[in-house]
């Protein structure tokens, strides 16, 4: 139509792979093995914890509480109930000239088993789940399914169970309907064609000889009790999360993506704590945090609406012989955070929610969102042009391929992450990160280039600001 602007077809920054010689190359495939590694692995914000905690340890941090005094230079970790962890590299300056923070989350969407979930109907073992953060449910059903997590007994020992990951373990899953008798579901909305009180994991079928009522589920209880030492009556204390079977893999012809489960976010999470131990010396404190609870608003003692890390913060100032309110209060709005997390790349299978000139890109590097948010912005946080800049100089310096990006076309909808939160203590905040494909599914898809160069956004941005 005369006078309608014509959309450009490709974002105007270059394709980041385009820039790298062989060797080059050969450094971003061999940086994502160890992230498809820690995907396959860490399937759960307690394995993370766990493995980041381990990566720590190898790069010469001291659990902060095990320490008297703290000075510039040390390297010291909090771990927050096994499900949130604070890295801090001590710098040169004093803490409350603010810090450089990294911050990230470790759930992701998944079912999570219910407190009394084990049944028996029409001699099948059940598993009842509620599901965790934003699902389409029907991504959930006719997948091979596992098992990751704990129980606590009542004397105090804790169970670590993990079902499904091994060649040699079963998986469960939830069926679907057969498309023979699917006519009146195939008319459902997609919100409905699959309800939450109907994710329930078939786990067995056969029954336990000589047991008279519910021998199926009485067969699984014996299982559970045999290699696990696992009583039926533990899941009231247990946390158990129902997640896809399977490792991360390649994926591409050309193998330049990763397919796995949770690239949301521990894409951020992964890149942010390798940045941070790459780290070798540091005027301000540099710090990452990687958090649990985001993908449900953020809540509970291991969210970042927690004071976890600003205790943290004052631990670390008291040990350093320097303890105030004040102190504490000035080193976290004094700081500049990057919140870690992911955005939406282009899908040219859906182009209709995106406005191409304000979205992200496959093999274009890492994205700023300046805000996020629904529709108006709401739930946002909206960062200062005056930190953009700083940060595109950062960028441009340490030649990282970079972009910006919105989630989506304005009335689409979008989403939010934990940069509002801690733009409540005046510090600078804006969000950073990777963007994905099929955000929230079961399996994602992330460009390897992008979390190579994500890596590198963050190692600048942790020596510059």
């Amino acid at each position: 139509m005369p006078g309608k602007k014509k959309e450009k077809q490709e974002n105007s920054n270059k394709n980041a792979w385009l820039k790298y010689t062989k060797e080059g190359t050969e450094k971003v495939f061999q940086y994502c093995e160890g992230y498809k590694k820690f995907l396959s692995e860490c399937k759960t914000e307690r394995e993370c914890a766990e493995e980041i905690i381990r990566m720590a340890k190898a790069s010469g941090y001291k659990d902060l509480y095990s320490v008297k005094k703290a000075k510039a230079g040390d390297k010291l970790y909090v771990n927050n109930m096994g499900k949130a962890v604070a890295l801090f590299h001590v710098g040169s300056e004093p803490l409350e000239k603010g810090m450089k923070i990294l911050g990230a989350h470790i759930d992701s969407p998944r079912l999570d088993l219910k407190q009394n979930p084990l049944y028996e109907d029409t001699e099948l073992a059940m598993l009842e789940t509620h599901y965790y953060g934003g699902v389409k449910k029907y991504q959930w059903v006719a997948i091979p399914l596992a098992i990751h997590g704990v129980a606590a007994k009542k004397d105090g020992t804790l169970v670590n169970v993990v079902i499904g990951e091994d060649d040699n373990d079963p998986v469960i899953g939830i069926s679907d309907l057969l498309i023979h008798l699917s006519a009146d579901q195939m008319e459902k909305k997609a919100s409905k064609v699959i309800e939450g009180e109907d994710l329930n994991v078939l786990c067995g079928s056969i029954p336990l000889d000589k047991e008279e009522k519910e021998a199926v589920k009485a067969n699984v209880a014996r299982l559970l009790k045999e290699k696990y030492d696992f009583e039926e009556d533990d899941f009231f204390s247990a946390e158990f999360e129902v997640v896809p079977a399977g490792k991360a893999r390649d994926y591409g012809l050309d193998r330049s993506m990763i397919m796995g489960y949770g690239h949301d976010d521990r894409i951020c999470a992964y890149t942010s704590a390798s940045a941070l131990f790459e780290l070798t010396e540091t005027d301000r404190t540099a710090v990452c945090i990687l958090v649990d609870k985001e993908e449900i608003g953020s809540v509970g003692a291991t969210g970042m609406h927690s004071k976890f890390f600003e205790n943290a913060v004052a631990e670390l100032l008291d040990r350093m012989g320097d303890y105030s309110e004040l102190k504490v209060r000035r080193a976290m709005s004094n700081s500049h955070m990057l919140s870690s997390d992911v955005s939406a790349a282009f899908d040219p299978n859906f182009p209709s929610v995106m406005e191409k000139k304000n979205t992200a890109y496959f093999g274009k590097g890492i994205v700023f969102n300046k805000y996020t948010g629904s529709r108006g912005k709401g739930g946002s946080n909206d960062a200062n042009p005056e930190f953009l800049a700083k940060l595109r100089a950062i960028m441009e310096k340490h030649s990282v391929s970079y972009q910006s990006a919105e989630l989506g076309k304005v009335d689409q909808g979008g989403g939010g992450t934990i940069a509002y939160i801690m733009a409540n203590y005046n510090m600078q905040v804006v969000d950073c990160g990777v963007a994905l494909h099929n955000m929230h599914a079961p399996w994602e898809v992330a460009s390897k280039v992008d979390v190579y160069e994500t890596k590198n956004g963050y190692a600048a941005f942790l020596k510059e600001i």
